[in-house]
């Protein structure tokens, strides 16, 4: 026999005889890989850790990134905060509950650093009137005047008794003086709503300030908002696990649910990443049973053997052992991305298995006479496939590596780990699956292994070659031409379930201009130089407004000192504390009986709408009385807590004093000016703030006149930036070293650009497909590219060294066998991440499905033709 003088003989020689010796001294290989893998997972077990901090994704030396940093450390209490939305029934409820649920958090310093209320505390109900407008102003102390026949019995006797002789007091001076009551429907409406729902077993809160004001709530006066900066433990997989739960018991402690007219929702970095989590674990056990069905199943058609199974999936679990031990020890800890490591090792790793027991098989097949065949088929398939999957190996790693030098280090880690990973399965391939195929002793093959019924397509693509390579290239250019429509979404928003309560309830909050949370923030010298600058910034038409220290000084105070200290002489002697001793259910029974003779009276001698809820309150008083003590208890819960803090409240808020920048609260000016005197100047967005087009103008307009603006909108826009921007450098290097390695080994610059030519044309095929069926990429389905990279290298380098060594039936051999298998155990693996109820992670499974299927079409039906086109050119 002629020596083999072929440029890639030394490799095929080398892998072969590693192949033998493996196969040779089984036991020995096994137990160095037992020793070697009990030791990664030992060091694993000892030494895991997830940096589950998503800021430490990008590189901090980045510009945008340093002038975040330095914003963070100007105002820590800003950063990683937990937002908690409280909804009230009434106003007067959701103040109570804000009120009570900060009070009890910031006692809890175990799970809380800081917690605080932004619209809210003493200084705002002492002060809150003054930051209403003059004439609205005017008008609520106008109603409030106006009510003080009702207000000041209601304070002498804050309870149901008292709310009942003051309606029954009411009506009856009415009547006597024969004047209209008009104005009185609404309110005997509202407490006949409140008897009505007691008595029907329901929590039917009155809202005490739209009583005495004349005027239905405010939506926004019936939120609170309470903001609460965590102990975060970093190391865990959901950092603010604790903290959540701390806040979640108390509400649930002091009755804030939806029963007793409360709703408490959580939002903000913390908890969205730690709901991001529980979805993902939600679909990880179904994606996990779809994927190892899919995956047996097709293991199973491909080869055969359960046998040859066995030893494939022991030396894939082996090497991914190995690979996190190795890769643990080289980044100190995992993140969020490089954790992803292990999918991708899967997904490559099990087609170097593939490879080289679909070539075994056809070895035993064709050596099924000879003696030793068993061993004789392995160092045959390691010297078939041993070269191009070194190569493969090679080149899937490279294109790995070349996302180290990248800003994006959540994915440089990643192509640490992953790319070292490729080279150990590899490894694996070439040394334990052989040693556990001769201990297994699988049985030899009965029939040629390979895809008869392709044969007939062999020929079909060789005879039609040119017209298939034409279709091809028309296509290319039809996809390169819609390259300008892809799209990129830049929201991490847009990643997340909708129907989690931390993104329901951010997307509920985006809805509204004045607590939307896409804000920018702008560093003013101070705080008189904010003012001028948050003026240039409120004038662009990408910006609704802007707060800075200065909008918490209220305007025209004067004048509305005035107003306020008039209406206090009024109302003050009225609001005195009451000294009246609660009331039994005997005198509550005798005030609701006199309540609802004195209202029956009423409304048989009067007529309009006031007269008819005069007589609906009446009857609902009757029937209360002659109810359980427990409907009375219903009621007085619905009626006396509220009235006793609206009448606290107006109290305090008859009492205001002029607002100066040195009376405002320390807390609140540290909310806003930094300790090295700069002022916070907050910038609000003009438009749907979740539309990506409407935060990108936004974004962009600010920066003109603040270069160094930061916040959520900066950090999204320019993390979009830095992602793509690191994926193209990524892909430049990867290009280049791949293309290198090919011609090293190659050494030939046809054969070089035929197995760089498909993996081209799949590429344009999946980003046309992803323009034509709306696929955005975006954060977590753009990490699909590196894996489909490698695939597709790997495929395309099977096919032109086997043609390089004169194989002509391709599509009908072992080897297409073993790459459709392949792609398919590969495409099931990550496809069946389409199932997830987590939209990243479900976009990803899409791309991924997508990409093998473009891969595939390009190796099996584009690759053959091509060559053939090659081959005619050369003859």
């Amino acid at each position: 026999m002629a020596p083999d003088r072929t440029p890639d003989a030394p490799t095929r020689n080398l892998i072969a005889g590693v192949v033998s010796c493996s196969s040779r001294r089984p036991w020995l290989l096994i137990a160095l890989w037992i020793i070697a893998c009990a030791a990664a997972t030992a060091y694993v077990l000892g030494n895991f850790a997830i940096n589950t901090d998503t800021g430490k994704l990008i590189s901090a030396d980045l510009p945008w990134r340093q002038r975040e940093i330095a914003f963070d450390k100007a105002f820590p209490q800003r950063s990683e905060l937990i937002a908690i939305v409280i909804d009230g029934q009434t106003p007067e409820i959701a103040e109570r509950a804000a009120a009570t649920l900060t009070q009890r958090l910031a006692a809890d310093r175990a799970n809380f650093e800081h917690v605080w209320r932004p619209d809210g505390g003493a200084f705002f109900e002492r002060n809150g009137l003054l930051f209403l407008p003059l004439p609205q102003l005017q008008q609520t102390l106008d109603r409030l005047i106006a009510a003080q026949p009702l207000l000041g019995p209601l304070a002498a006797d804050p309870s149901l008794r008292g709310l009942m002789n003051a309606l029954g007091l009411l009506v009856r001076g009415a009547a006597q003086a024969d004047t209209p009551i008009d104005d009185l429907a609404r309110p005997l409406a509202a407490v006949a709503d409140t008897l009505e729902a007691a008595r029907a077993g329901r929590a039917a809160p009155l809202a005490w300030r739209a009583l005495m004001t004349g005027q239905a709530p405010d939506p926004r006066e019936l939120r609170r908002f309470v903001l609460a900066h965590p102990v975060l433990d970093y190391g865990a997989l959901e950092p603010g696990a604790r903290a959540i739960r701390a806040i979640r018991l108390s509400a649930a402690a002091h009755g804030m649910t939806a029963d007793n007219g409360v709703r408490v929702r959580l939002t903000g970095q913390i908890p969205m990443a730690d709901e991001e989590f529980a979805t993902l674990k939600q679909g990880a056990l179904l994606s996990a049973a779809v994927t190892l069905a899919l995956v047996g199943v097709l293991l199973w058609l491909a080869l055969r053997s359960g046998r040859i199974i066995a030893a494939i999936l022991l030396s894939l679990f082996a090497g991914l052992a190995l690979t996190a031990g190795i890769g643990l020890a080289m980044v100190g800890s995992f993140n969020l991305i490089s954790i992803a490591f292990a999918v991708l090792f899967v997904g490559l790793g099990v087609d170097f298995g593939i490879q080289l027991a679909m070539s075994y098989r056809a070895q035993r097949y064709a050596l099924a006479d000879r003696p030793h065949s068993l061993d004789t088929a392995l160092r045959e398939a390691g010297a078939h496939v041993g070269s191009p999957l070194a190569l493969a190996a090679t080149a899937t790693a490279l294109g790995f590596f070349a996302f180290l030098p990248t800003d994006y280090r959540g994915v440089a880690e990643l192509g640490l780990i992953a790319g070292s990973g490729m080279l150990i399965a590899f490894a694996a391939s070439i040394t334990l699956l052989p040693a556990l195929l001769s201990v297994l002793r699988t049985p030899s093959e009965a029939a040629p292994v390979g895809f008869t019924g392709l044969r007939r397509m062999d020929a079909f693509v060789r005879s039609h070659h040119r017209t298939i390579v034409l279709s091809c290239a028309l296509i290319a250019l039809a996809s390169a031409a819609l390259l300008p429509r892809l799209l990129f979404d830049f929201n991490p928003l847009n990643l997340r379930s909708h129907k989690v309560e931390s993104v329901s309830t951010l997307l509920d909050l985006a809805k509204d201009p004045q607590t939307t949370p896409n804000t920018i923030d702008v560093l003013a010298s101070g705080v008189e130089a904010a003012v001028p600058l948050s003026q240039r910034l409120a004038a662009l038409p990408e910006v609704a407004s802007t707060l800075t220290l200065w909008s918490f000084i209220p305007d025209d105070q004067d004048a509305k000192l005035a107003l306020i200290g008039d209406a206090a002489l009024l109302l003050g002697p009225a609001l005195l504390p009451s000294s009246a001793s609660p009331p039994t259910d005997a005198q509550n029974i005798a005030a609701l009986n006199e309540a609802a003779r004195a209202l029956d009276e009423y409304a048989s001698g009067g007529s309009g709408a006031t007269a008819v809820q005069a007589k609906r309150l009446a009857a609902a008083a009757s029937a209360l009385a002659r109810g359980d003590p427990g409907m009375r208890e219903r009621a007085h819960a619905a009626l006396v807590p509220g009235l006793a803090q609206m009448l606290a409240q107006l109290q305090t808020a008859l009492a205001p004093e002029k607002v100066t920048l040195q009376s405002l609260p320390q807390d609140l000016k540290r909310d806003w000016v930094a300790p090295d005197g700069r002022a916070r100047i907050e910038v609000y967005p003009a438009g749907d703030s979740t539309d990506n087009a409407v935060l990108r103008r936004f974004t962009e307009a600010v920066r003109t006149i603040a270069p160094d603006a930061t916040g959520g909108p900066v950090t999204m826009y320019e993390s979009g930036r830095a992602i793509v921007t690191a994926f193209i450098e990524a892909g430049a290097w990867a290009a280049l070293a791949i293309t290198v390695v090919l011609i090293v080994v190659l050494r030939r610059t046809a054969d070089v650009l035929l197995a760089l030519a498909p993996l081209l044309f799949a590429g344009l095929l999946t980003l046309a497909l992803c323009i034509v069926t709306g696929l955005r990429l975006n954060y977590a389905n753009i990490i699909a590219l590196p894996l489909f990279f490698g695939i597709g290298v790997a495929f395309d380098i099977y096919f032109v060294m086997a043609w390089r060594r004169g194989e002509r039936q391709l599509l009908g051999s072992s080897l297409a066998r073993a790459v459709i298998f392949s792609a398919l155990t590969t495409a099931s693996a990550f496809g069946s991440l389409w199932l997830s109820p987590h939209p990243g992670t479900a976009s990803m499974g899409e791309l991924l499905a997508l990409s093998l299927a473009c891969t595939l079409a390009a190796t099996l039906v584009f690759l053959p033709a091509l060559l053939a086109f090659s081959e005619s050119r050369r003859a």
